[in-house]
């Protein structure tokens, strides 16, 4: 059986609640309180170890894509919806029947620069990127290979992807 082509994808969140410089200090984090069935499906299903992982700081100034991750782990339940303390709790799910997956991300790289969200809007090159659509809010999303390679372009990454 072939193997699977790798996927990219794009995950957001807000600075303040967790930033890239969060999971710099960590290193590893379980990418949890993801609240959305589509994007909650594309980590149990569709997210590897392995992959990469634009970072992007939603509600910042500026948004925009400020580093790199990888899926550090496969999907697993996400243990906030079993904390009754947790914002993200759950009621009815459980251990057996978990209702909300995760992955784990890991720190690989923060960009020279931030790419704007107005700069991946006005690329050309990035036409059709998921995140630059008008309303587009899932929190974890794929990206296509070539603007990928865009993205790691406009930052000036150090990460190179394989030919």
């Amino acid at each position: 059986m072939p193997a699977r082509p790798r996927r990219y994808w794009l995950v957001k969140s807000e600075p303040e609640l967790y930033a890239l410089g969060d999971l710099e200090r960590d290193r590893r984090t379980a990418w949890e309180g993801v609240r959305n069935y589509q994007a909650r499906n594309s980590m149990k299903d569709d997210m590897a170890p392995g992959e990469l992982v634009l970072f992007y700081h939603s509600n910042a100034e500026p948004t925009g894509v400020v580093g790199l991750a990888k899926v550090a782990s496969a999907a697993h339940a996400d243990e906030t919806q079993f904390d009754p303390e947790s914002d993200y709790y759950e009621r009815g799910a459980t251990r057996a029947d978990p209702r909300w997956m995760c992955v784990d991300l890991a720190f690989v790289e923060r960009f020279a620069k931030v790419v704007t969200l107005a700069e991946l809007k006005a690329d050309p090159e990035l036409d059709g990127m998921l995140v630059t659509r008008r309303g587009m809010r899932l929190s974890v999303q794929p990206v296509e290979l070539g603007h990928f390679r865009r993205v790691l372009a406009l930052a000036r990454a150090r990460t190179k992807l394989p030919k």
